[in-house]
């Protein structure tokens, strides 16, 4: 695949964030990745947390030309962020490839926006459970992994975007251990595309947010950590809890988890959590909120 007339394409993301904003001490105030033009009128795709509560956002191409853009939306769900320049790129668009077509050991290319690029194949698809309450049913997965992966463009060898770049991370395989990149597979903006392009969101009830930070061991869900000030630790739950049973169905594992909690009620909802707590049993009543609500967002002009 010659890769150099996409690379035109990726454009680096640098956003700035408030202070004060609920995801300034997680995230950071000042953010770099990078994001692919999907469209020729400057509509700029990327990873969500480059641009959330973003008050200043500016994309640079590879030849390092700046214009001022606008955060547009982003979904909680997916991981997608949107932004659209306010300046005329002048940059083609690539074109939405096929994710669920994609296999294991397919060449890719997983490229940024300062123009390094890394030759990969994915090594495998599966689903994936974030600590920050995010679920992939299938995420995608390359090797070797790109040391500036956050938000750059996954491209198949047909030339055609295949994902967008989100995390690091380590898979060990035959005693062998190797970093990785997960990519947020393509698949996922068609059908809420026009909802961003709109409304700014998907039009569908906001899942219920406990702001508790999690992990799995051993199939158990332990709490790492809680947001402050958010539902979890209003409620009590700490670090060390082991969350056993939502509503009285047992849990097993981080995404059965998720999944149960997604399906216990709307946004705003108390839900009752047993946990095991020092070796004793415990029922919490969380009451959940939408984690959109706590977002910083521009004041009205």
């Amino acid at each position: 695949m010659n890769i150099e007339p996409l690379l035109q394409s990726i454009v680096a993301v640098r956003a700035t964030v408030p202070e004060d904003a609920f995801t300034a001490d997680a995230l950071g105030t000042r953010r770099e990745g990078s994001g692919v033009v999907i469209r020729g009128d400057g509509l700029v795709l990327t990873i969500g947390y480059l641009i959330t509560e973003a008050e200043e956002v500016w994309l640079a191409d590879q030849d390092g030309r700046v214009v001022p853009a606008h955060a547009l939306a982003y979904d909680q769900e997916s991981g997608f962020g949107l932004v659209q320049a306010l300046a005329p790129l002048g940059l083609p668009a690539i074109a939405l490839g096929d994710a669920s077509r994609a296999k294991i050991g397919d060449p890719v290319v997983l490229a940024d926006g300062v123009g390094r690029s890394v030759r990969a194949r994915i090594v495998t698809k599966q689903e994936f459970a974030g600590y920050w309450e995010y679920l992939l049913d299938e995420a995608i997965f390359t090797a070797p992994a790109h040391p500036s992966w956050g938000g750059a463009g996954l491209i198949g060898a047909d030339g055609r975007l295949l994902g967008i770049g989100s995390l690091r991370l380590q898979m060990s395989r035959n005693g062998e251990v190797a970093d990785i990149n997960m990519v947020v597979p393509i698949d996922l903006l068609p059908p809420i595309l026009d909802d961003l392009l709109t409304r700014g969101q998907v039009a569908r009830p906001p899942r219920p947010w406990l702001g508790a930070f999690s992990a799995e061991s051993d199939g158990k869900v332990v709490v790492m950590s809680v947001a402050e000030g958010g539902p979890a630790a209003q409620a009590g739950l700490r670090q060390g809890d082991v969350i056993s049973d939502v509503r009285d169905t047992a849990v097993d594992g981080l995404a059965d988890f998720y999944r149960k909690l997604w399906k216990s009620g709307p946004a705003g909802a108390e839900i009752p959590l047993r946990v095991l707590r020092d070796g004793r049993e415990t029922w919490l009543r969380v009451k959940s909120a939408d984690r959109n609500s706590l977002l910083w967002k521009p004041p009205l002009q």
